[in-house]
């Protein structure tokens, strides 16, 4: 490449950088008309949505000098917004946590920073959406090189028509090839899904589906229990597209989903036999809480009951 190409590249990367950064509102002295930087923002946001990260963690994920994270920290202590509790696990580590205080915080600066987005996509056709999101998905994985070629590959998006049939169809194929259910459970999610399209809220109900390249390769729901309770629902990760992070990358979006829709706690209920499932909810933080014999599907099962306090 010569230099002259290099640098008209480099201009147009500059470009589009300060025209972002305007459109968001990032220049702005306090981002989302508050007293908070965009990093301190940035760092409320993993704490809320991390499950009680680690210092350490937090510094990892987002790059930041240890001593310049520190700092802002010990700020957000000293305004009430967090707290330091000791780790079970490990004595020598602290985890970090909102306090009530920080939570109302987050979540005023949250709601700000969704009715932002929601106002900008407002001015967009459908398919303006679509390809807005399909560009911003393409600018992150190219850059993003930690990822996996196929996990970069994939696009999670909102259900549309057909895709509950989809749903219904891997779920009676796959439990069937892989632990020998009959169509009685092919059954329950025809009745899980046509339940969900007839009883939609989108405020407080979502169904996650991803693609890669085009072709569905996995789905889960988060549907309403009760004002204070979510159910998670139907995951399923296709054979191919499994060992990617796929699986976890579906249950922490339904994480993110279920405490902006202001609910209290998330549950789900499972088998025993599902030892791939049963082990993203526990690196999730859910909590076994209940167990069960029974005899469904074909087989006799032990069923459980998971949650996960948001």
């Amino acid at each position: 490449m010569n230099i002259t190409t290099l640098n008209n590249k480099i201009d147009q990367v500059r470009k589009f950088n300060r025209f972002f950064t305007r459109k968001i509102g990032a220049l702005r002295e306090g981002l989302l008309h508050s007293s908070f930087s965009l990093t301190e923002v940035r760092i409320l946001f993993e704490i809320a949505n991390g499950n009680n990260p680690t210092a350490t963690k937090l510094r990892r994920e987002l790059g930041l000098d240890a001593g310049y994270l520190s700092r802002i920290l010990t700020r957000f202590e000293e305004q009430g917004l967090t707290e330091r509790v000791r780790s079970e696990q490990d004595g020598r580590q602290f985890h970090i946590r909102l306090t009530s205080e920080g939570i109302k915080v987050f979540f005023e600066l949250d709601q700000r920073s969704r009715n932002e987005v929601a106002e900008l996509l407002n001015t967009l056709s459908e398919d303006e959406q679509q390809k807005l999101l399909k560009a911003m998905h393409d600018i992150e994985t190219i850059l993003d090189k930690k990822s996996s070629k196929f996990s970069e590959a994939v696009y999670l998006r909102s259900h549309q028509p057909g895709d509950m049939g989809w749903v219904t169809h891997r779920h009676g194929v796959l439990y069937a090839q892989e632990y020998g259910w009959d169509e009685r459970f092919e059954a329950l999610v025809a009745q899980i899904t046509a339940d969900f399209i007839n009883h939609y809220n989108p405020e407080r109900e979502r169904c996650i589906i991803a693609e890669m390249n085009g072709e569905i390769v996995g789905s889960v729901f988060v549907v309403q229990s009760s004002e204070t309770v979510a159910k998670l629902r139907l995951l399923l990760v296709e054979p191919k597209a499994r060992g990617f992070g796929l699986g976890s990358r579906l249950v922490q979006e339904c994480i993110t989903f279920a405490r902006h829709a202001g609910y209290k706690k998330l549950v789900l209920w499972t088998n025993s036999v599902l030892l791939e499932a049963r082990h993203l909810y526990a690196k999730a933080g859910f909590k076994l809480v209940e167990q069960e014999e029974h005899h469904s599907f074909g087989k006799d099962l032990i069923g459980e009951t998971w949650e996960l306090v948001l």
